[in-house]
């Protein structure tokens, strides 16, 4: 299987040094959807616009959310509503090297019918989603999971 994307980036006559080109560009998903993006504030980029370190975040959430709605179906759970905050942390690694050293995600769970699972259930089948989704096996950057069942 492949996936794929594609961006696109112009110069549009600014200036083109460290500290003033501009940091926009584009990319195109294989599946139809764009979007422009920039690199953080912190590095010079646009604020309002995604940025790599928020595509990641984004893609370790997604990939988890994902693979746990599949695994509480096969354990035959009823899920209404997901939603989860996800916060990356970019930091020097230990290699001294800046990365992004850990993501969080903190999930709120909406269950419904008959069985609702245990704490112990949800830790197992968080434990399984972070150890089967294809982007967590994919990147040494920790991934936590808080849970707090409100």
């Amino acid at each position: 299987m492949q996936y794929r994307s594609s961006i696109t980036w112009n110069r549009n006559d600014s200036v083109f040094n460290a500290k003033s080109y501009n940091r926009t560009h584009h990319i195109q998903f294989g599946g139809g959807l764009s979007v422009d993006a920039s690199s953080a504030p912190e590095f010079l980029g646009n604020a309002k616009l995604p940025n790599p370190e928020e595509l990641f975040t984004a893609s370790i959430s997604s990939c988890f959310m994902l693979t746990f709605l599949y695994l509480a179906a096969i354990k035959g759970l009823t899920i209404e509503n997901y939603q989860a905050d996800a916060i990356g942390v970019l930091a020097k690694n230990s290699e001294g090297k800046m990365a992004m050293t850990e993501v969080t995600i903190k999930p709120q769970i909406q269950f419904s019918g008959d069985t609702q699972p245990d704490i112990n259930l949800l830790q197992e089948l968080f434990k399984k989603a972070h150890e089967q989704c294809f982007i967590s096996s994919s990147v040494k950057t920790a991934v936590k999971v808080e849970y707090d069942k409100g």
